[in-house]
């Protein structure tokens, strides 16, 4: 047999494995794009920022913080599903109003407001808040968290 007729088959046979391993490539690009965009591209979804209707300025007290159940709605795949969040309302102005979350920020506690030592407090670990939401005292790392609010008319709004 002559180097040529060797060689032949050979050549033949490298140029299969590539094309098979090109093809093994292509498959795989694609499955980890459409797995990848999978995972990935929900973290890219606008978020909607949803004004909900806490209750009325009247009703609130200066620097006195009021817990408001806001019920919120949203959807969980087929189901729409109503979340209770709790946030305090806290009267600043005459026409100024902050809210902030009910949670403690040391282990994710409910904190509730107490009127007669004007401190929000944490049941669990003895943290305590002002009303402004500053850490007066115990283990918690931060502040409450501020949520984004406005007064239309007599309602006020909370973003969440």
């Amino acid at each position: 047999m002559s180097d040529l007729q060797l060689s032949e088959p050979l050549a033949r046979r490298r140029f299969l494995v590539r094309v098979v391993a090109a093809v093994h490539a292509a498959i795989g690009g694609a499955l980890a794009f459409v797995l990848g965009t999978a995972a990935v591209a929900p973290g890219f979804e606008r978020r909607r920022a949803t004004w909900i209707r806490a209750g009325a300025i009247d009703r609130l007290r200066e620097h006195e913080p009021v817990p408001v159940t806001l019920r919120v709605a949203r959807q969980d795949g087929y189901a729409q599903v109503v979340d209770r969040r709790v946030v305090y309302l806290v009267r600043t102005g005459e026409r100024t109003v902050r809210a902030l979350e009910s949670t403690c920020t040391h282990l994710g506690c409910r904190t509730s407001y107490d009127r007669e030592r004007r401190l929000i407090q944490c049941p669990c670990h003895g943290g305590r808040f002002d009303a402004q939401g500053q850490v007066v005292a115990g283990p918690p790392p931060a502040p409450l968290p501020a949520l984004p609010t406005r007064v239309e008319g007599d309602d006020v709004l909370v973003e969440l």
